[in-house]
Protein backbone atom coordinates (compact mmCIF):
# COMPACT_ATOMS: atom_id res chain seq x y z
CA UNK A 1 0.00 0.00 0.00
CA UNK A 2 1.22 3.30 -0.66
CA UNK A 3 2.04 5.23 2.02
CA UNK A 4 -0.07 8.74 1.19
CA UNK A 5 -2.68 6.35 -0.03
CA UNK A 6 -5.83 7.95 1.69
CA UNK A 7 -8.08 6.44 4.11
CA UNK A 8 -10.86 8.21 2.08
CA UNK A 9 -11.66 10.39 -0.88
CA UNK A 10 -15.14 12.18 0.04
CA UNK A 11 -16.74 13.94 -2.93
CA UNK A 12 -19.03 16.78 -2.53
CA UNK A 13 -22.01 16.53 -5.24
CA UNK A 14 -25.10 17.62 -3.34
CA UNK A 15 -25.74 20.74 -4.76
CA UNK A 16 -28.34 21.92 -7.20
CA UNK A 17 -26.53 23.79 -9.24
CA UNK A 18 -29.46 26.49 -10.06
CA UNK A 19 -27.29 28.81 -12.56
CA UNK A 20 -26.84 26.30 -14.82
CA UNK A 21 -30.70 26.84 -15.75
CA UNK A 22 -31.18 22.86 -16.46
CA UNK A 23 -33.64 19.56 -15.55
CA UNK A 24 -29.82 17.99 -15.54
CA UNK A 25 -28.14 17.70 -12.15
CA UNK A 26 -24.96 19.96 -12.60
CA UNK A 27 -22.37 16.92 -11.94
CA UNK A 28 -24.01 15.10 -14.26
CA UNK A 29 -23.16 17.73 -17.36
CA UNK A 30 -20.43 16.13 -19.60
CA UNK A 31 -17.10 17.09 -20.83
CA UNK A 32 -14.93 15.03 -22.62
CA UNK A 33 -16.53 12.11 -22.81
CA UNK A 34 -17.34 12.10 -18.70
CA UNK A 35 -19.80 13.91 -16.59
CA UNK A 36 -18.51 16.94 -14.10
CA UNK A 37 -18.58 13.53 -11.17
CA UNK A 38 -16.85 11.45 -13.11
CA UNK A 39 -13.96 13.38 -14.16
CA UNK A 40 -13.94 13.93 -10.57
CA UNK A 41 -14.33 10.11 -9.64
CA UNK A 42 -11.60 9.36 -11.86
CA UNK A 43 -9.07 11.93 -10.71
CA UNK A 44 -10.33 10.40 -6.75
CA UNK A 45 -9.56 7.00 -7.98
CA UNK A 46 -5.71 7.19 -8.95
CA UNK A 47 -5.02 7.97 -5.42
CA UNK A 48 -6.10 4.26 -4.62
CA UNK A 49 -7.99 5.47 -1.86
CA UNK A 50 -9.31 2.67 0.71
CA UNK A 51 -13.05 4.04 0.22
CA UNK A 52 -14.36 6.40 -2.10
CA UNK A 53 -17.76 8.51 -1.12
CA UNK A 54 -20.32 10.89 -3.40
CA UNK A 55 -22.50 12.58 -1.05
CA UNK A 56 -25.42 13.12 -3.25
CA UNK A 57 -28.60 15.32 -2.54
CA UNK A 58 -30.40 16.97 -5.25
CA UNK A 59 -31.70 14.84 -7.69
CA UNK A 60 -29.71 11.85 -5.63
CA UNK A 61 -31.37 8.97 -7.37
CA UNK A 62 -30.30 10.21 -10.87
CA UNK A 63 -26.84 10.93 -9.48
CA UNK A 64 -26.61 7.79 -8.08
CA UNK A 65 -27.40 5.60 -10.79
CA UNK A 66 -24.92 7.15 -12.83
CA UNK A 67 -22.09 6.56 -10.18
CA UNK A 68 -23.36 2.91 -10.52
CA UNK A 69 -22.98 3.07 -14.25
CA UNK A 70 -19.31 4.89 -14.08
CA UNK A 71 -17.87 3.24 -11.07
CA UNK A 72 -19.60 0.10 -9.19
CA UNK A 73 -17.48 0.55 -5.92
CA UNK A 74 -18.23 4.01 -5.93
CA UNK A 75 -19.98 4.24 -2.18
CA UNK A 76 -22.48 7.76 -1.88
CA UNK A 77 -24.22 9.39 1.13
CA UNK A 78 -27.07 11.60 1.13
CA UNK A 79 -27.30 14.64 2.29
CA UNK A 80 -31.26 15.12 2.90
CA UNK A 81 -30.86 19.21 3.47
CA UNK A 82 -27.49 21.27 2.11
CA UNK A 83 -27.07 22.41 5.36
CA UNK A 84 -22.97 23.74 4.00
CA UNK A 85 -19.97 21.66 3.26
CA UNK A 86 -19.16 20.75 6.62
CA UNK A 87 -22.52 19.22 6.99
CA UNK A 88 -21.75 17.06 3.78
CA UNK A 89 -18.49 15.83 4.55
CA UNK A 90 -20.20 14.84 7.77
CA UNK A 91 -22.76 12.60 6.28
CA UNK A 92 -20.19 10.81 4.18
CA UNK A 93 -18.13 10.14 7.18
CA UNK A 94 -20.89 8.89 8.83
CA UNK A 95 -21.74 6.42 6.05
CA UNK A 96 -18.56 4.59 6.55
CA UNK A 97 -18.97 4.70 10.20
CA UNK A 98 -22.63 3.52 9.87
CA UNK A 99 -20.77 0.58 7.98
CA UNK A 100 -18.60 -0.65 10.68
CA UNK A 101 -15.67 1.58 8.66
CA UNK A 102 -13.16 3.51 11.45
CA UNK A 103 -11.29 5.74 9.51
CA UNK A 104 -7.55 6.32 10.14
CA UNK A 105 -5.31 8.04 7.68
CA UNK A 106 -5.87 11.17 5.65
CA UNK A 107 -9.33 12.06 4.28
CA UNK A 108 -9.15 13.86 1.17
CA UNK A 109 -12.16 16.10 0.65
CA UNK A 110 -12.72 17.70 -3.05
CA UNK A 111 -16.06 19.06 -5.12
CA UNK A 112 -18.03 17.10 -7.47
CA UNK A 113 -17.45 20.15 -9.69
CA UNK A 114 -14.23 20.42 -10.39
CA UNK A 115 -13.38 18.22 -14.02
CA UNK A 116 -10.27 19.85 -14.54
CA UNK A 117 -8.70 18.40 -10.85
CA UNK A 118 -5.96 16.00 -12.04
CA UNK A 119 -4.77 12.72 -9.55
CA UNK A 120 -1.15 13.95 -10.11
CA UNK A 121 -2.34 17.31 -8.07
CA UNK A 122 -4.84 15.22 -5.78
CA UNK A 123 -1.22 12.54 -5.27
CA UNK A 124 0.74 15.95 -4.29
CA UNK A 125 -1.75 17.32 -1.88
CA UNK A 126 -1.83 13.85 -0.41
CA UNK A 127 1.84 13.73 -0.12
CA UNK A 128 2.83 17.35 0.82
CA UNK A 129 -0.22 16.56 3.87
CA UNK A 130 1.94 13.25 4.96
CA UNK A 131 5.38 14.61 4.81
CA UNK A 132 4.22 18.16 6.81
CA UNK A 133 2.55 15.96 9.44
CA UNK A 134 -0.70 18.48 9.31
CA UNK A 135 -3.69 17.92 10.73
CA UNK A 136 -5.09 19.72 7.30
CA UNK A 137 -3.59 20.48 4.23
CA UNK A 138 -5.62 23.50 1.95
CA UNK A 139 -5.33 22.71 -2.06
CA UNK A 140 -4.24 26.61 -2.96
CA UNK A 141 -3.84 27.93 -6.11
CA UNK A 142 -2.03 31.55 -7.24
CA UNK A 143 -4.42 33.02 -9.88
CA UNK A 144 -4.06 36.12 -12.14
CA UNK A 145 -7.10 37.39 -10.35
CA UNK A 146 -8.24 36.89 -6.80
CA UNK A 147 -11.70 38.68 -6.92
CA UNK A 148 -14.16 37.12 -5.54
CA UNK A 149 -11.80 34.07 -3.88
CA UNK A 150 -10.98 33.38 -0.63
CA UNK A 151 -6.92 34.44 -0.01
CA UNK A 152 -4.61 32.20 2.09
CA UNK A 153 -2.83 34.09 4.97
CA UNK A 154 0.60 32.23 6.31
CA UNK A 155 2.83 32.21 8.72
CA UNK A 156 5.95 33.86 7.70
CA UNK A 157 8.47 31.64 8.79
CA UNK A 158 6.97 27.94 9.02
CA UNK A 159 4.34 29.12 5.86
CA UNK A 160 1.66 27.82 7.88
CA UNK A 161 -1.97 28.47 6.94
CA UNK A 162 -3.11 31.01 9.80
CA UNK A 163 -6.82 31.63 8.25
CA UNK A 164 -8.98 31.91 4.75
CA UNK A 165 -10.25 35.01 4.67
CA UNK A 166 -13.20 35.55 2.60
CA UNK A 167 -13.24 38.39 0.30
CA UNK A 168 -15.41 40.97 1.25
CA UNK A 169 -13.86 40.42 4.89
CA UNK A 170 -10.69 40.72 3.77
CA UNK A 171 -8.48 44.07 4.40
CA UNK A 172 -6.50 45.90 1.36
CA UNK A 173 -2.94 44.20 1.84
CA UNK A 174 -5.07 40.60 2.28
CA UNK A 175 -6.85 41.53 -1.08
CA UNK A 176 -3.60 42.02 -2.79
CA UNK A 177 -2.79 37.86 -2.10
CA UNK A 178 -3.12 36.08 -5.26
CA UNK A 179 -3.48 32.66 -3.11
CA UNK A 180 -6.37 31.21 -2.84
CA UNK A 181 -8.44 28.65 -1.42
CA UNK A 182 -9.60 25.83 -3.94
CA UNK A 183 -11.76 23.99 -2.03
CA UNK A 184 -9.68 20.84 -1.91
CA UNK A 185 -8.48 19.88 1.41
CA UNK A 186 -6.81 16.30 3.52
CA UNK A 187 -7.67 15.75 6.75
CA UNK A 188 -6.85 13.80 9.56
CA UNK A 189 -9.25 11.59 9.51
CA UNK A 190 -9.73 11.14 13.62
CA UNK A 191 -9.09 15.15 13.84
CA UNK A 192 -11.76 15.84 11.82
CA UNK A 193 -14.35 13.80 12.85
CA UNK A 194 -13.90 15.59 16.17
CA UNK A 195 -13.50 19.05 14.85
CA UNK A 196 -16.76 18.60 13.01
CA UNK A 197 -18.90 18.01 16.01
CA UNK A 198 -17.79 21.17 16.94
CA UNK A 199 -18.43 23.11 13.98
CA UNK A 200 -21.68 25.81 14.28
CA UNK A 201 -23.99 27.64 12.26
CA UNK A 202 -24.37 30.67 13.59
CA UNK A 203 -23.53 32.36 10.05
CA UNK A 204 -25.13 34.20 8.21
CA UNK A 205 -26.21 31.38 6.06
CA UNK A 206 -26.77 29.29 9.07
CA UNK A 207 -24.77 26.10 7.36
CA UNK A 208 -22.29 23.80 8.88
CA UNK A 209 -18.95 24.93 6.75
CA UNK A 210 -15.80 23.28 6.16
CA UNK A 211 -13.51 26.11 6.21
CA UNK A 212 -14.08 26.10 9.77
CA UNK A 213 -12.59 23.43 10.75
CA UNK A 214 -9.41 24.77 9.80
CA UNK A 215 -9.61 27.09 12.32
CA UNK A 216 -10.82 24.69 15.51
CA UNK A 217 -7.55 22.28 14.51
CA UNK A 218 -5.53 25.75 14.57
CA UNK A 219 -6.76 26.72 17.91
CA UNK A 220 -6.54 23.22 19.34
CA UNK A 221 -2.58 23.55 18.19
CA UNK A 222 -2.70 21.58 15.20
CA UNK A 223 -0.63 22.89 12.20
CA UNK A 224 -2.84 23.82 8.91
CA UNK A 225 -0.83 23.66 5.75
CA UNK A 226 -0.79 23.96 2.09
CA UNK A 227 -0.18 22.56 -1.64
CA UNK A 228 0.00 24.90 -4.18
CA UNK A 229 -1.94 23.78 -7.42
CA UNK A 230 0.64 23.57 -10.94
CA UNK A 231 -2.15 25.15 -12.86
CA UNK A 232 -4.72 27.50 -11.06
CA UNK A 233 -7.05 26.13 -13.77
CA UNK A 234 -7.34 22.99 -11.93
CA UNK A 235 -9.40 24.32 -9.66
CA UNK A 236 -12.34 25.55 -11.59
CA UNK A 237 -15.31 24.60 -10.49
CA UNK A 238 -18.46 24.77 -13.17
CA UNK A 239 -21.44 26.71 -12.21
CA UNK A 240 -22.78 27.70 -15.53
CA UNK A 241 -23.03 27.15 -18.92
CA UNK A 242 -20.10 29.30 -19.68
CA UNK A 243 -17.88 27.87 -17.20
CA UNK A 244 -18.83 24.82 -18.85
CA UNK A 245 -17.72 25.48 -22.50
CA UNK A 246 -14.44 27.19 -21.29
CA UNK A 247 -13.97 23.88 -19.04
CA UNK A 248 -14.31 21.79 -21.84
CA UNK A 249 -11.67 23.43 -24.38
CA UNK A 250 -9.20 24.02 -21.30
CA UNK A 251 -9.76 19.53 -21.18
CA UNK A 252 -9.69 19.04 -24.59
CA UNK A 253 -6.33 21.03 -24.62
CA UNK A 254 -4.69 19.13 -22.42
CA UNK A 255 -6.08 16.03 -24.10
CA UNK A 256 -4.46 16.78 -27.41
CA UNK A 257 -1.63 17.89 -26.08
CA UNK A 258 -0.77 14.69 -24.11
CA UNK A 259 -1.37 13.10 -27.54
CA UNK A 260 0.79 15.18 -29.50
CA UNK A 261 3.28 14.89 -27.16
CA UNK A 262 3.31 11.06 -27.41
CA UNK A 263 3.98 11.25 -31.11
CA UNK A 264 0.24 12.08 -32.12
CA UNK A 265 -0.09 14.41 -35.12
CA UNK A 266 -2.93 16.69 -34.72
CA UNK A 267 -3.15 18.84 -37.80
CA UNK A 268 -5.33 21.66 -36.27
CA UNK A 269 -6.08 21.35 -32.38
CA UNK A 270 -8.15 23.97 -32.63
CA UNK A 271 -11.42 22.12 -34.49
CA UNK A 272 -10.31 18.97 -32.91
CA UNK A 273 -12.04 17.64 -30.37
CA UNK A 274 -11.67 14.21 -28.31
CA UNK A 275 -12.65 12.07 -24.78
CA UNK A 276 -10.69 11.67 -21.98
CA UNK A 277 -11.23 8.05 -22.85
CA UNK A 278 -9.98 7.83 -26.23
CA UNK A 279 -6.49 6.07 -27.12
CA UNK A 280 -3.61 6.42 -29.53
CA UNK A 281 -0.66 4.85 -31.02
CA UNK A 282 2.10 6.89 -32.00
CA UNK A 283 2.58 8.38 -35.91
CA UNK A 284 -1.35 8.14 -35.78
CA UNK A 285 -2.50 11.44 -37.55
CA UNK A 286 -5.90 13.57 -37.24
CA UNK A 287 -6.95 15.88 -39.82
CA UNK A 288 -9.22 19.09 -39.04
CA UNK A 289 -12.91 18.81 -37.78
CA UNK A 290 -12.51 15.74 -36.32
CA UNK A 291 -14.48 14.32 -33.00
CA UNK A 292 -13.12 11.17 -31.35
CA UNK A 293 -15.50 10.35 -28.74
CA UNK A 294 -16.16 6.96 -26.39
CA UNK A 295 -13.83 4.35 -26.23
CA UNK A 296 -12.00 5.27 -29.82
CA UNK A 297 -8.93 4.16 -30.49
CA UNK A 298 -6.48 5.11 -33.03
CA UNK A 299 -2.95 2.79 -34.09
CA UNK A 300 -0.19 3.67 -35.97
CA UNK A 301 -0.21 5.44 -39.34
CA UNK A 302 -3.51 5.50 -39.10
CA UNK A 303 -5.60 8.94 -40.83
CA UNK A 304 -8.50 9.99 -39.44
CA UNK A 305 -10.11 13.28 -40.73
CA UNK A 306 -10.77 15.60 -42.09
CA UNK A 307 -14.80 16.50 -40.70
CA UNK A 308 -15.25 13.10 -39.44
CA UNK A 309 -17.04 11.64 -35.97
CA UNK A 310 -16.04 8.11 -34.54
CA UNK A 311 -17.76 6.92 -30.99
CA UNK A 312 -16.58 3.72 -29.66
CA UNK A 313 -14.64 2.79 -33.20
CA UNK A 314 -10.86 1.15 -33.22
CA UNK A 315 -8.98 2.18 -36.15
CA UNK A 316 -6.61 -0.26 -37.42
CA UNK A 317 -3.00 0.18 -38.50
CA UNK A 318 -2.69 2.32 -41.80
CA UNK A 319 -6.35 2.88 -42.25
CA UNK A 320 -7.94 5.87 -43.48
CA UNK A 321 -11.21 7.42 -42.69
CA UNK A 322 -12.39 10.46 -44.25
CA UNK A 323 -15.76 12.69 -43.53
CA UNK A 324 -16.79 9.66 -41.93
CA UNK A 325 -19.50 9.51 -39.42
CA UNK A 326 -18.89 5.72 -37.62
CA UNK A 327 -20.58 4.26 -34.20
CA UNK A 328 -19.20 1.12 -32.70
CA UNK A 329 -17.28 -0.17 -35.29
CA UNK A 330 -13.80 -1.94 -36.11
CA UNK A 331 -12.08 -0.88 -39.25
CA UNK A 332 -8.76 -3.26 -40.27
CA UNK A 333 -5.70 -2.16 -40.76
CA UNK A 334 -5.05 -0.49 -44.12
CA UNK A 335 -8.77 -0.17 -44.95
CA UNK A 336 -10.58 2.55 -46.14
CA UNK A 337 -13.58 4.66 -44.99
CA UNK A 338 -15.58 7.69 -46.66
CA UNK A 339 -15.74 9.95 -47.79
CA UNK A 340 -19.48 10.24 -46.87
CA UNK A 341 -19.62 6.93 -45.05
CA UNK A 342 -21.44 5.70 -42.09
CA UNK A 343 -20.75 2.91 -40.28
CA UNK A 344 -23.16 1.79 -38.09
CA UNK A 345 -22.69 -0.52 -34.80
CA UNK A 346 -21.86 -3.96 -35.48
CA UNK A 347 -19.49 -3.24 -38.30
CA UNK A 348 -16.45 -4.85 -38.67
CA UNK A 349 -14.13 -3.82 -41.73
CA UNK A 350 -11.38 -6.38 -42.65
CA UNK A 351 -7.67 -5.63 -43.77
CA UNK A 352 -7.82 -3.77 -46.65
CA UNK A 353 -11.36 -3.47 -46.73
CA UNK A 354 -13.04 -0.69 -48.33
CA UNK A 355 -16.50 1.43 -47.39
CA UNK A 356 -16.80 3.77 -49.96
CA UNK A 357 -18.72 7.43 -50.74
CA UNK A 358 -22.31 7.51 -49.08
CA UNK A 359 -21.99 3.54 -47.98
CA UNK A 360 -23.87 2.69 -45.12
CA UNK A 361 -23.24 -0.32 -42.99
CA UNK A 362 -24.84 -1.75 -39.65
CA UNK A 363 -24.05 -5.28 -37.85
CA UNK A 364 -21.69 -6.34 -41.14
CA UNK A 365 -18.63 -8.03 -41.69
CA UNK A 366 -16.80 -7.23 -44.26
CA UNK A 367 -13.55 -10.08 -45.45
CA UNK A 368 -9.77 -9.05 -46.01
CA UNK A 369 -9.49 -7.17 -49.34
CA UNK A 370 -13.26 -6.60 -49.41
CA UNK A 371 -14.80 -3.55 -51.67
CA UNK A 372 -17.94 -1.52 -51.51
CA UNK A 373 -16.59 1.28 -53.23
CA UNK A 374 -20.48 3.39 -53.42
CA UNK A 375 -23.70 4.34 -53.11
CA UNK A 376 -24.91 1.00 -50.85
CA UNK A 377 -26.25 -0.15 -47.77
CA UNK A 378 -25.44 -3.24 -45.95
CA UNK A 379 -27.05 -4.32 -43.41
CA UNK A 380 -26.95 -7.24 -41.56
CA UNK A 381 -24.51 -8.87 -43.52
CA UNK A 382 -21.15 -11.12 -43.76
CA UNK A 383 -19.06 -10.62 -46.91
CA UNK A 384 -15.95 -12.82 -47.30
CA UNK A 385 -12.46 -11.88 -48.69
CA UNK A 386 -11.94 -9.51 -51.81
CA UNK A 387 -15.51 -9.31 -53.17
CA UNK A 388 -16.42 -6.42 -54.50
CA UNK A 389 -20.29 -4.95 -54.05
CA UNK A 390 -21.22 -2.98 -57.21
CA UNK A 391 -22.89 0.49 -57.08
CA UNK A 392 -26.14 1.01 -55.46
CA UNK A 393 -26.78 -2.16 -54.07
CA UNK A 394 -28.79 -2.73 -51.04
CA UNK A 395 -29.30 -5.34 -48.79
CA UNK A 396 -32.68 -5.68 -48.11
CA UNK A 397 -32.18 -6.66 -44.44
CA UNK A 398 -35.98 -5.89 -42.99
CA UNK A 399 -39.18 -7.76 -43.51
CA UNK A 400 -41.38 -5.34 -41.57
CA UNK A 401 -41.09 -7.31 -38.39
CA UNK A 402 -37.97 -9.16 -38.64
CA UNK A 403 -34.26 -8.70 -39.34
CA UNK A 404 -32.54 -11.52 -41.80
CA UNK A 405 -28.59 -12.18 -42.63
CA UNK A 406 -26.74 -12.25 -46.41
CA UNK A 407 -24.16 -14.15 -46.78
CA UNK A 408 -22.14 -13.56 -49.49
CA UNK A 409 -18.42 -15.24 -50.07
CA UNK A 410 -15.04 -14.52 -51.21
CA UNK A 411 -14.39 -13.56 -54.25
CA UNK A 412 -17.71 -12.80 -55.62
CA UNK A 413 -18.85 -10.16 -58.16
CA UNK A 414 -21.69 -8.47 -58.02
CA UNK A 415 -23.63 -5.92 -60.13
CA UNK A 416 -24.61 -2.42 -59.86
CA UNK A 417 -28.04 -1.81 -58.51
CA UNK A 418 -28.23 -5.15 -57.25
CA UNK A 419 -30.82 -5.62 -54.73
CA UNK A 420 -30.40 -8.93 -51.91
CA UNK A 421 -33.40 -9.98 -50.48
CA UNK A 422 -32.58 -11.73 -47.14
CA UNK A 423 -32.34 -14.28 -46.10
CA UNK A 424 -29.76 -15.31 -49.44
CA UNK A 425 -26.52 -16.64 -49.48
CA UNK A 426 -23.61 -16.22 -52.72
CA UNK A 427 -21.21 -18.82 -52.86
CA UNK A 428 -17.89 -18.04 -53.33
CA UNK A 429 -16.45 -16.67 -56.84
CA UNK A 430 -20.39 -16.14 -58.00
CA UNK A 431 -21.77 -13.29 -59.74
CA UNK A 432 -24.73 -11.32 -60.52
CA UNK A 433 -26.06 -9.31 -63.12
CA UNK A 434 -26.64 -5.82 -62.94
CA UNK A 435 -30.33 -4.90 -62.16
CA UNK A 436 -30.76 -7.73 -60.17
CA UNK A 437 -32.71 -8.69 -57.67
CA UNK A 438 -31.66 -11.70 -55.98
CA UNK A 439 -34.06 -13.27 -53.73
CA UNK A 440 -32.82 -16.90 -54.16
CA UNK A 441 -29.27 -18.91 -53.03
CA UNK A 442 -26.61 -18.52 -55.85
CA UNK A 443 -24.51 -21.67 -56.22
CA UNK A 444 -20.24 -20.97 -55.79
CA UNK A 445 -19.16 -19.68 -59.26
CA UNK A 446 -22.83 -19.18 -60.57
CA UNK A 447 -23.72 -15.87 -62.64
CA UNK A 448 -27.76 -15.07 -61.13
CA UNK A 449 -29.52 -13.19 -63.43
CA UNK A 450 -32.72 -11.75 -62.07
CA UNK A 451 -34.44 -8.98 -64.08
CA UNK A 452 -37.41 -8.55 -66.76
CA UNK A 453 -36.34 -9.08 -70.67
CA UNK A 454 -36.07 -5.70 -72.25
CA UNK A 455 -38.73 -4.91 -74.97
CA UNK A 456 -37.84 -1.87 -77.43
CA UNK A 457 -41.41 -0.59 -78.84
CA UNK A 458 -40.87 1.53 -81.61
CA UNK A 459 -42.75 4.41 -82.46
CA UNK A 460 -43.77 5.24 -78.98
CA UNK A 461 -42.88 8.67 -78.09
CA UNK A 462 -44.10 9.72 -82.03
CA UNK A 463 -47.99 8.72 -81.37
CA UNK A 464 -47.78 9.38 -77.51
CA UNK A 465 -46.18 12.56 -77.66
CA UNK A 466 -46.84 13.71 -80.96
CA UNK A 467 -44.76 17.71 -81.54
CA UNK A 468 -42.65 17.28 -77.87
CA UNK A 469 -38.94 18.10 -78.32
CA UNK A 470 -38.34 14.17 -77.97
CA UNK A 471 -40.53 13.28 -80.90
CA UNK A 472 -38.77 15.84 -83.02
CA UNK A 473 -35.03 15.01 -82.08
CA UNK A 474 -36.01 11.29 -82.27
CA UNK A 475 -37.53 12.07 -86.24
CA UNK A 476 -34.15 14.13 -87.00
CA UNK A 477 -32.17 11.25 -86.06
CA UNK A 478 -34.48 8.75 -87.93
CA UNK A 479 -34.15 11.11 -91.00
CA UNK A 480 -29.74 11.17 -90.56
CA UNK A 481 -30.26 7.51 -90.19
CA UNK A 482 -32.28 7.66 -93.55
CA UNK A 483 -29.91 9.64 -95.39
CA UNK A 484 -26.57 7.85 -94.24
CA UNK A 485 -28.26 4.77 -95.41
Amino acid sequence: MSVNRPAAVVVLAAGEGTRMKSATPKVLHAICGRSLVGHVVAASRELSPEHLVVVVGHAREQVTAHLAEIDAEVRTAVQHEQNGTGHAVRMGLEELSDSGVALDGTVVVVCGDTPLLTGETLGRLAGTHAAEGNAVTVLTAEVPDATGYGRIVREGASGAVTAIVEHKDATDAQREIREINSGVFAFDARLLTDALGKVRTDNSQGEEYLTDVLGILREAGHRVGACVAGDHREIVGINNRVQLAEARRLLNDRLLTRAMLSGVTVVDPATTWVDATVTFEPDALVHPGTQLLGATHIAANAEVGPDSRLTDTTVGEGAKVSFTVAEGAEIGAGASVGPYAYLRPGTRLGAKAKAGTYVEMKNARIGEGTKVPHLSYVGDATIGEYTNIGAASVFVNYDGVNKHHTTIGSHCRTGADNMLVAPVTIGDGAYTAAGSVITKDVPPGSLAVARGQQRNIEGWVARKRPGSAAARAAESARQEDAGEG
